[in-house]
């Protein structure tokens, strides 16, 4: 006889994740489950699509550079229609702000629905090529405007998130969600093309033994950065050092950071006064997922959630991971303040 133990038939699937979270709250329409299931919807689509890039000519340069001045790949074209088309096809949007669109794209009246959502459709996309982890980044907010939706409506601080979540294509897909209630990690299962919960209410460790910073710019770093990494690297009381560890594509790294502990620093530098990562669908989303699994997220001297968006591709210094390790950078940029 066949052993049957290893084959879950109560299965936790994201839909069904979204769907039970969703009857909880007072007064739900089913809206944002509407919208979510999209997103995923998207995200399976483009997974699919990253497994195949060589196979179907998807890797190499489009051929123009994006509104934060980056080089776009055709994984990126292809990422960013995904997303708009699904989401606007889920009647539960007004307003979407994308790394790819210089300005905000506006739900058409008639599939219009209360949310905004912000979103980078391919994080880390320089790394296609080489096949090292990619991702896609969002965040959700409901729009609290009457009047006809504009760009004004997606600038909210992080704060006012009612969901955010990123997918990670590494070695297998993997989403990571909140709603405010606790980070969980879902697992894409491609036998059934479901998404399966794996990991619930996931907690960063207080302190960890890795950093995860671009250190070809050291040249240009300030000196609260310097003298922490090398605090880090040659700790003062005997104790071992920090490993270091960097992808080069943030929703790796911040992946990794969350698993394992530790920090992950992109601070302004010469170079990027402002620092480089942006604010919308960057920064905001992944500080919201870090907040709901205890870790500490900060511009080095604002925490990022309070930050008052003035522009949809704002850039700010982030430095996110666990709590004790956010707190000591934190405590660096105070002592060698200008």
């Amino acid at each position: 006889m066949t052993d049957q133990s290893a084959f879950d038939t109560d299965v936790w699937t994201l839909t069904r994740f979204v769907m039970e979270t969703g009857r909880q709250v007072k007064g739900a329409t089913g809206e944002l489950t509407q919208l979510i299931n999209a997103m995923l919807t998207a995200i399976k689509a483009i997974s699919s699509a990253v497994r195949k890039a060589g196979l179907a000519h998807l890797q190499g340069i489009a051929g123009h550079i994006n509104v934060t001045g980056d080089e776009v790949k055709k994984l990126d074209v292809l990422s960013n229609d995904l997303v708009i088309n699904m989401l606007q096809a889920s009647y539960s949007t007004c307003v979407l702000v994308t790394e790819e669109n210089k300005e905000a794209v506006i739900t058409p009246a008639e599939k219009r629905g209360k949310y905004i959502v912000c979103f980078d459709p391919l994080d880390g996309s320089s790394n296609i090529d080489c096949l090292a982890p990619i991702g896609t980044i969002f965040a959700i907010y409901k729009r609290s405007s009457e009047t006809e939706p504009t760009e004004k409506d997606a600038l909210q601080p992080g704060n006012q998130i009612v969901c955010a979540g990123y997918a990670l294509y590494g070695s297998a897909t993997v989403v990571a969600m909140s709603t405010g209630a606790g980070l969980n990690f879902f697992m894409l299962d491609p036998a059934i093309g479901e998404f399966i919960l794996t990991d619930r209410n996931v907690k960063i460790k207080k302190k960890g033994k890795t950093y995860s910073l671009n250190e070809g710019y050291a040249k240009y770093f300030d000196s609260a950065v310097t003298e922490y990494i090398k605090h880090k690297k040659f700790p003062e009381d005997g104790s071992a050092p920090y490993g270091a560890r960097y992808v080069g594509s943030m929703v790796s790294d911040v992946h990794r950071t969350i698993a394992y502990g530790g920090i992950f620093l992109y601070p302004a530098n010469e170079k990027s006064p402002k620092g480089k990562l942006r604010l919308l669908y960057e920064c905001n989303p992944i500080a919201f997922l870090v907040e709901q699994a205890g870790g500490l997220a900060t511009t080095g001297t604002q925490r990022i959630l309070d930050v008052q968006p003035e522009a949809l591709h704002q850039r700010v210094p982030f430095v996110v991971g666990s709590p004790d390790d956010v707190e000591e950078y934190m405590a660096f940029v105070k002592k060698y303040k200008k």
